[in-house]
């Protein structure tokens, strides 16, 4: 008991919030503080998803020119997901497919899926003096086709200053379906400039692109924003010690970083999309239980990861915000 306070929420908690005007209007989100710095938005009527988050007054994440845009116009087809890619901490793609548009066993397929416009239920806000724990589920599924239920679960750290969560996908339907989830975690200003410090350790990267392909040497070194930059994708091989694998950025000029934590058995693919664009200046880190391609071309491969009935797949990863540049340049 803290004698010196009226109201927990004098220094952190999770208060509710609705948003109102323009296409974010009568959106719900979570206003989350762990009393030590850290703040963050979780988008409820999108996936529960990871909006905003600043560290001790800094922005961590890129917000995207098109701001909150509300589930009711989302536009499924092909890339309409650009249209209202908030873009924001995290984003997240699935479930049941991701990467580019295709079409498979007759089914269209927009852009990253469609999980990330989709509303979630919050289950209920837990609280102790060691953290903040926030569960929510969202449903991805449709009468004669997938059924799949997402229960994600947050916790908030009051001791020190990260953000740790966990999903697990269930098939609750009668028949196999693909599971792909990627996680699109979108680094922005001011922890994003040409002076920042990414550290991906690795045992070999490949680029998507050609385009990519002639600018590998310099994959990890930032650049000023740059009118018509054409965005580039790299895959690593990222390293793992005792089964983590560890990513990050750090940028000097704010003394503030993020490391990403996370169980490479979980999620063995990791995509960089390094976009230094003007006004679309982000780099993406993304760590991905699938590879970043269709699922009409991984199905064809043989290469479709698949939930069957009752079957459940869980992913988690965790960030650690940082005033320690060591924590990521001794990885």
């Amino acid at each position: 008991m803290n004698f010196y306070i009226g109201n927990p929420l004098q220094t952190r908690g999770a208060e509710q919030y609705v948003l109102q005007n323009g296409k974010g209007d009568g959106m719900h989100f979570l206003y989350v503080r762990n009393g030590l710095g850290l703040e963050a938005w979780i988008s409820l009527d999108r996936c529960a998803d990871l909006s905003r988050v600043s560290f001790k007054g800094d922005n961590m994440n890129f917000f995207s020119p098109c701001g909150y845009v509300a589930p009711q116009y989302y536009d499924d087809v092909g890339e309409g997901f650009l249209k209202s890619f908030t873009a924001g901490f995290m984003t997240t793609c699935g479930l049941a497919a991701l990467g580019a548009p295709s079409v498979d066993n007759g089914e269209d397929l927009p852009l990253h899926g469609t999980i990330a416009n989709t509303p979630s239920v919050l289950n209920g806000i837990e609280e102790d003096d060691e953290g903040l724990t926030i569960k929510a589920t969202v449903t991805d599924a449709r009468i004669f086709t997938r059924k799949l239920t997402l229960q994600r679960t947050y916790y908030f750290s009051y001791k020190e200053n990260t953000i740790a969560f966990s999903d697990k996908v269930t098939n609750i339907g009668d028949t196999e379906s693909p599971y792909m989830v990627l996680y699109h975690c979108n680094m922005g200003y001011p922890l994003l400039d040409e002076t920042s410090t990414v550290v991906i350790p690795n045992n070999g990267i490949t680029a998507r692109t050609q385009n990519a392909a002639d600018t590998i040497n310099t994959a990890l070194v930032m650049e000023k924003p740059q009118t018509a930059f054409v965005e580039r994708c790299y895959f690593y091989d990222v390293k793992e010690s005792g089964g983590l694998a560890h990513v990050g950025i750090f940028n000097d000029k704010i003394n503030k970083g993020v490391m990403f934590e996370y169980d490479k058995k979980q999620l063995p693919y990791f995509t960089e999309w390094k976009m230094m664009g003007k006004t679309d200046y982000v780099l993406g880190l993304e760590p991905s239980n699938s590879p970043l391609e269709s699922r009409s071309a991984l199905r064809k491969r043989g290469e479709l990861k698949q939930l069957k009935p009752l079957e459940s797949g869980i992913t988690s990863l965790k960030f650690i915000f940082t005033e320690n540049k060591k924590v990521l340049t001794d990885l």
